[in-house]
């Protein structure tokens, strides 16, 4: 017997899309529905991997501890999004730290029954080699960044992704994000400081390119998406 409410959103998930009604079956019944509040680590580096998660709703952060005693964010998942999932490696323990910004709801498929799918079916390996390759892609881009782009442009580009990937269009021309991030985990991830990050944005304010309010500073109205680029 499978649990039909996790089915439905386990056939609603892009990446499953290869996968058959046999075996979107198969991953339901070891899938596992379980619900986070904010700023919970969902793994930490040194935890065991066990399984593979799809988020079904929320947003969460993927970051190293590095040795110098900074965090470095790699990548900010979303809904219909997939992480945990490096399935290539023998290592049987995470490096990095998952953290939720939100609120969140996902769907854990343990490690193996993920990897016998991956193995079984050729697209659908394609497809997760696909999101391992994305991220080594923006991590690439980021260094890239860091040596050719100023703190300001950096920040720039992160406020354009963010309302190209998660903005709600407002009349014409405006674009609402809401990040979720506070100055400080902004910094850790355009690689700037946090005074710099809070400079950059009220500049953009004063310029009228941006709009957000003291009570809300997770909510920036975009006013123009061409004009902030």
């Amino acid at each position: 017997m499978i649990n039909s409410s996790i089915f439905l959103m386990l056939r609603e998930f892009d990446i499953l899309q290869s996968l058959s009604q046999k075996e979107l079956e198969t991953l339901t019944k070891s899938a596992t529905l379980k619900r986070i509040e904010k700023n919970r680590n969902i793994y930490e580096p040194g935890d065991e991997s066990l399984y593979v998660y799809l988020v079904q709703k929320g947003s969460i952060k993927l970051g190293i501890n590095a040795s110098c005693g900074k965090i470095l964010i790699k990548d900010i998942v979303y809904e219909n999004s997939l992480f945990g999932e490096n399935v290539f490696v023998d290592d049987k323990t995470r490096k990095e730290f998952a953290k939720t910004m939100t609120d969140t709801s996902v769907i854990k498929i343990p490690i193996d029954v993920f990897r016998t799918m991956v193995e079984e079916n050729g697209a659908f390996a394609n497809d997760i080699m696909g999101v391992v390759l994305q991220r080594l892609q923006l991590l690439e881009e980021r260094m890239q960044s860091f040596v050719f782009k100023k703190a300001k442009k950096r920040i720039v580009d992160f406020i354009l992704k963010t309302g190209q990937l998660r903005g709600i269009k407002i009349g014409m021309e405006e674009i609402l994000i809401n990040h979720g991030m506070s100055h400080k985990e902004i910094a850790y991830l355009t690689d700037t400081s946090r005074q710099t990050v809070a400079r950059v944005l009220g500049e953009l304010k004063r310029e009228d390119l941006i709009h957000f309010s003291a009570r809300k500073p997770n909510k920036i109205l975009i006013r123009n998406m061409m004009n902030l680029a």
